[in-house]
């Protein structure tokens, strides 16, 4: 079958981010379908403003012009999602396929998948990556009335008109039945963890370490993703700040990019930890990221103080599961049961920086405790997040979307 699969912030392992859609779209390809991925080139000022078009590990990809980067204020992010959804409206139409995979966020990539099945009655298979606009909302990203009426009635319209839904997480389900979805029609298909992948020769984690100065046996915190407001990357550094006090050859390496990145620069170089107890590293491409977490000791996912965010279903989790990282994350909700359930790593105190540094430090240099993690992690990613197992559902799941009238 033909599949049209949107994603405005579609990567290859060569980009930064997720590759969530990449995977998935290569074993759909390699099922025998024929998929065409419509995206959007987020730094398109070298390549013009239209469309360019590439074959890639076995599918076709399908690039609008459309500028957009994570230190865009909430106005321009919503200019640059309106722009991708009015271009990619007519050009997914044209496809003809026989089913349309659309995976947010943000919501507003349900438009063109609402256009070009219109008429035709094209199912439409939609992907809940974040709840939208719950989280937005309670974030305070969208404080206009108006607006949050019209985004959701969006999302109730994505609801009751797609085929099928697929949703990261239990809570991310929970929420969109909430909101007006048929329960019996959602399946939860959580990132996942790419083992084969993350399975890397330990040399290659020694190797970064002494790229970046870090010494062989001083603990190394990691983490790898976006210093957004949602993500509060700065409470890493207010906990590095007491780790350094209990521990003075502590490191934390903290990846990424996006909104945030000059205050919580600007908050390291404030306690004097910049360069030193603090590295603020640029991005690096996917496939660096299992000699990253194969140097580290514990990774990390935070997210801001919010109830909304604990049904989150971060890639640098299951990044994390795949390397056999023990995982300290700063919020409850599903990830919290499962490191207390399987104990992978830590829950740690949100309000109580000195604890959370403590609990760290403990994990890190307590060896007996940082490789039972790290065996659990392993484990668990090979139980229950399989890329492959999870690429089977939803290939079950567009076939059958498929197959509807």
């Amino acid at each position: 079958m033909r599949i049209a699969y949107l994603h405005q912030y579609f990567n290859t392992p060569e980009q930064s981010g997720s590759t969530r859609s990449y995977e998935f779209a290569r074993r759909l390809a390699a099922r025998g379908h024929e998929v065409h991925v419509v995206t959007s080139d987020r730094d398109p000022d070298s390549r013009g403003s239209g469309w360019t078009h590439a074959s890639v590990a076995g599918f076709q990809v399908h690039r609008k012009a459309v500028s957009y980067s994570n230190a865009m204020n909430p106005i321009q992010r919503i200019r640059a999602f309106a722009a991708f959804a009015l271009s990619s409206a007519r050009f997914t139409r044209q496809l003809r396929a026989d089913v349309i995979f659309a995976t947010s966020t943000p919501l507003t990539i349900f438009l063109p998948a609402w256009f070009a099945s219109a008429w035709r009655k094209t199912p439409i298979v939609f992907e809940v990556r974040d709840s939208w606009p719950t989280v937005p909302i309670a974030l305070g990203y969208l404080p206009n009335p108006t607006a949050q009426r019209l985004a959701r009635a969006l999302e109730r319209k994505a609801y009751r008109r797609s085929a099928h839904i697929v949703a990261l997480s239990p809570g991310m389900a929970e929420d969109a039945v909430a909101h007006g979805a048929d329960p019996h029609s959602i399946t939860v298909i959580p990132n996942a963890a790419d083992v084969e992948l993350f399975d890397v020769d330990p040399s290659r984690g020694r190797e970064w370490r002494r790229s970046n100065g870090i010494a062989e046996d001083a603990p190394l915190i990691v983490y790898t993703g976006t210093f957004g407001a949602a993500n509060d990357v700065e409470y890493l550094v207010d906990v590095a700040e007491a780790a350094v006090k209990i521990d003075p050859r502590v490191t934390f390496a903290l990846i990424g990019e996006g909104a945030r990145l000059s205050a919580v620069r600007e908050r390291a170089r404030d306690l004097g930890l910049l360069g030193g107890t603090v590295r603020i590293l640029s991005p690096v491409p996917k496939s660096d990221v299992p000699a990253v977490l194969s140097a580290a000791d514990i990774s990390t996912s935070v997210v801001t103080d919010n109830p909304a965010m604990n049904a989150n279903s971060a890639n640098k989790f299951f990044d994390s599961l795949a390397a056999g990282r023990a995982i300290a994350i700063n919020h409850e909700g599903w990830q919290a049961d499962l490191i207390r359930d399987r104990e992978i790593g830590l829950v740690l105190d949100r309000t109580d920086v000195s604890a959370a540094a403590a609990q760290l430090l403990r994990l890190a240099t307590d060896r007996t405790w940082r490789e039972s993690a790290h065996r659990n992690a392993r484990l668990l990613a090979l139980e229950q997040f399989s890329r492959d197992d999870l690429a089977a559902l939803l290939v079950e799941t567009l076939e059958r979307a498929a197959q509807t009238d």
